[in-house]
């Protein structure tokens, strides 16, 4: 049964290996209630062989919550979206964008790209197995072997298979010359294109990714498309994110200060410390709290050097590092 599928995706942040784990989601969200987040991609291979439980868990505070896969097999994709629905995310998510050479090697990724019958079968069996929103991210294509017309293409057989939003990282991808660092900034930045793409399919929710560094930013494009997708900037300086609830989403309601933020992650820490979690696993997600703030770096170095406690102490590790970079700040 199909459920209720409407999601804003006005403002999302991608889906970032290392960076939108669970621990790094829950600190996202306390910038922004109404921003959707990603998982990082999580193969099939990972959850029909290994630990579903810990790959899929995830509190509910981080939802609105879109769980991505990784996978070109129909039938393991279906049966992924199931066990992603069961949990309780608000949407799956196909990736057909990522370069890297380890991706691309297990037939999965962006070289997908070039075989979008193949995209529209996964596509097709993963609606018929949830009842969620079945999403895809791509890129405009594959370097030498571009154009607007298969990018078209591709999206036409995703949408006719049932997919609800195309995410369009706005660049191509060169495959087997660069690494995926360099495929975030080498291959040049084409808004034009998704914007070219929105105005031929009017009626299907784009949504775009790459190169957008602030809100302002994003807003320029959300008169023209359905949604901006905001990567690393929201990683180093997530207070970017501080205002979206309010000056995108609309709603009437008081943004955290750094220091609230502060002491909500010492009491999260506190709970998960307690369950074994190494500290340094979420400490790492904080560096960015102070960015551009007096004395940002001795923040940054403090949870760094003391990030291997277990069991207790994490939240005196956040106090005496908020006492340092404010003696320091004075000190400057």
């Amino acid at each position: 049964m199909l459920k209720d599928q409407s999601i804003n995706r006005s403002i999302s942040i991608a889906p970032m290996m290392g960076y939108t784990d669970r621990h790094g989601r829950f600190f996202l969200r306390q910038f922004s209630k109404h921003t959707l987040l990603y998982t990082e991609m999580i193969a099939t291979a990972q959850l029909i062989h290994g630990d579903a439980n810990r790959f899929l868990k995830f509190s509910s505070e981080e939802k609105p919550l879109a769980l991505q896969l990784g996978g070109s097999e129909p039938e393991k994709l279906a049966r992924c979206s199931e066990m992603g629905e069961d949990r309780g995310y608000d949407e799956i998510n196909l990736n057909v964008g990522c370069p890297s050479k380890k991706v691309s090697s297990g037939n999965f990724g962006v070289c997908l790209m070039a075989e979008p019958k193949l995209v529209a079968e996964c596509v097709r069996d993963m609606c018929s197995a949830t009842g969620i929103p079945i999403t895809v991210k791509c890129r405009l294509g594959i370097e030498g072997n571009y154009s607007f017309d298969k990018l078209c293409y591709f999206v036409d057989s995703v949408m006719q298979a049932g997919a609800k939003c195309i995410i369009v990282h706005a660049r191509t991808a060169v495959l087997g010359g660069l690494s995926p660092k360099e495929n975030r900034e080498i291959p040049p930045l084409r808004h034009d294109l998704v914007w070219k793409l929105k105005s031929k399919f009017k009626d299907v929710e784009i949504v775009l990714n790459g190169g957008i560094q602030t809100i302002p930013d994003a807003m320029a494009h959300l008169p023209y498309l359905n949604g901006v997708m905001i990567g690393r900037a929201a990683i180093s300086n997530p207070m970017i994110l501080s205002n979206v609830d309010r000056d995108v989403f609309n709603m009437n309601c008081l943004s955290l200060s750094r220091i609230e933020i502060a002491e909500k992650m010492s009491k999260y820490i506190d709970v998960e410390l307690s369950t074994g979690v190494n500290l340094g696993s979420i400490t790492r997600h904080m560096f960015g709290l102070f960015q551009g703030r007096p004395a940002a770096r001795h923040w940054r170095r403090y949870l760094s050097e003391n990030s291997n406690l277990r069991n207790s102490g994490g939240r005196q590790v956040v106090s005496n590092a908020l006492e340092l970079m404010e003696r320091s700040a004075n000190i400057q």
